[in-house]
């Protein structure tokens, strides 16, 4: 029987790529026989998992899961290797039951569930990134899943009112505003959260445009234009969708807010596209 040795381990998670204790334990098996090892992983599906974990993996689908209540949530994306596996209804249940272990616990160990989902699957999977909100005072978490669900949108909205929380009104904004943040795809709630070197930028690129100009024109063009980038970049400066644009985001959630009597706020958002967080 060979000496199992730390490098003897080492070796064997270079050919394989199989986690350090199951190459011990593999080495364990096998009398520290490296070949047996290796074919002991191998069935074991350890090694193949670890082969396939070298190709990309493009395709996938978001999922979330929403607590009872609304008052926790989660957004996750979930990639593989090919739309055909993505459409694979035991991939959704895979990337379901990631979503719902997520929301319970953010720190819960998912990779003997992914190993066995790639032996099972026959691709490499990944669990690329994910996001989970909780209620701060009053108010919801919602998710928006766009059909194919390769875009979906988490969001926390607020309110001062605790039985404003459970007024179809109030449900009924929130939805929309998933929806305006699937379709709109903003970046930040207002403008007051735009990073200031960001804003420089936009505004030293829009003063280049219209060089040459009266200083006074330059000044006012070039707000028109920072106005513009607000109304693409913010949701609140957003034109509201559902109202063909007429109003703002704002506008509108000022105008639910008013007719409840209460105040309404968005404290922040996520929206999930497949792929992009490799790009």
């Amino acid at each position: 029987m060979a000496e199992i040795t730390a490098a003897l381990v080492g070796k064997l998670r270079e050919m394989t790529g199989a986690g350090l204790m199951d190459c011990k334990k593999a080495l364990g098996e096998s009398k520290g026989d490296i070949d047996a090892a290796v074919d002991y992983l191998r069935k074991k599906g350890a090694a193949s998992a670890a082969k396939k974990a070298s190709r990309e993996a493009k395709e996938g689908l978001i999922v979330q899961s929403i607590q009872p209540g609304a008052r926790a949530g989660v957004l996750v994306e979930v990639n593989c290797e090919t739309d055909f596996v993505a459409r694979n209804e035991n991939f959704r249940a895979f990337c379901d039951d990631v979503a719902h272990r997520l929301l319970e616990n953010p720190k819960v160990d998912l990779e003997p569930l992914r190993t066995a989902q790639i032996t099972k699957i026959g691709e490499n999977i990944l669990i690329s990134r994910f996001h989970r909100m909780e209620v701060t005072g009053n108010g919801m978490i919602a998710a928006y899943i766009h059909t194919g669900a390769k875009v979906g949108v988490l969001v926390e909205v607020n309110c001062g009112k605790e039985a404003t929380v459970s007024n179809d009104d109030f449900k009924q904004l929130v939805k929309d505003i998933t929806l305006q943040i699937a379709a709109g795809h903003p970046f930040v709630v207002s403008r007051e959260a735009v990073n200031p070197t960001m804003l420089a930028k936009e505004r030293e690129i829009a003063a280049e445009q219209v060089k040459g100009k009266p200083p006074q024109a330059i000044a006012k063009i070039v707000e028109g234009k920072l106005e513009k980038f607000y109304q693409g970049y913010c949701l609140l400066d957003q034109g509201f969708v559902k109202r063909n644009s007429e109003v703002t985001v704002k506008e509108h959630m000022g105008s639910i807010a008013k007719q409840l009597g209460d105040e309404i706020s968005i404290r922040g958002f996520v929206r999930f596209q497949v792929g992009e967080a490799a790009a």
